[in-house]
């Protein structure tokens, strides 16, 4: 009986070693600097993580504070200078019982046949909002917080906001894929951002 309890203590502990959820503190201190449009750093392609460990789920615990302080609603690891295939992504940041979705070495393994266009922003471009076209569902495989493998249909919001952050791990911006030229430099230099940092993709 007394092993018994040992080991449920000691699995609960693991457990809770092994979480990533953090308090959804809305402007509370940021643990990690975003980094904006212009820093080369967003344009450095980042590196599959070879093993899930508790580095990796520290980055997470990070990463999840700097996006809940400031108002988002994903973020790559790329954003805050560590080049490591690493998502997390909260549609849900108002309420505090649902998990966060973290993507490690995401990968999409099919699009669906229909597009749209949407209006995107991004915390390396503040204040910034613009149309972007995307497909509208997304299949994707990574591994979680745990290291365990999982596949995943999305699409909608999520659907959108994975494809966005997979590209930051790609040094892409959602403004590269803006396809209205005077729209996009009027909003850039309107809210103090160059237009040359933008890398249209074809």
């Amino acid at each position: 009986m007394a092993g018994a309890s040992f080991a449920g203590l000691a699995h609960r502990a693991a457990r809770r070693e092994a979480s990533v959820t953090v308090e959804k503190q809305v402007d509370g201190p940021a643990p990690l600097t975003i980094h904006h449009l212009g820093d080369q750093v967003l344009r450095q392609s980042a590196r599959r993580v070879s093993r899930v460990d508790p580095g990796i789920r520290q980055l997470c615990r990070d990463m999840l504070r700097s996006m809940y302080s400031a108002r988002g609603i994903g973020l790559a690891a790329t954003q805050v200078g560590v080049h490591k295939q690493v998502l997390v992504i909260d549609l849900d940041s108002e309420t505090p019982s649902t998990p966060p979705l973290v993507l490690i070495n995401p990968e999409i393994t099919a699009t669906g046949a229909s597009v749209d266009s949407r209006e995107e922003g991004c915390l390396s471009i503040p204040g910034v909002y613009l149309n972007v076209v995307r497909p509208t569902v997304v299949e994707v495989k990574f591994m979680d917080e745990l290291g365990r493998k999982q596949r995943r249909k999305a699409d909608g919001l999520l659907g959108r906001c994975i494809q966005h952050e997979m590209d930051h791990l790609n040094g892409i911006l959602f403004v590269d894929r803006v396809q209205d030229g005077e729209a996009l430099q009027r909003e850039l230099n309107h809210h103090g951002f160059v237009p040359g940092a933008v890398h249209a993709v074809v």
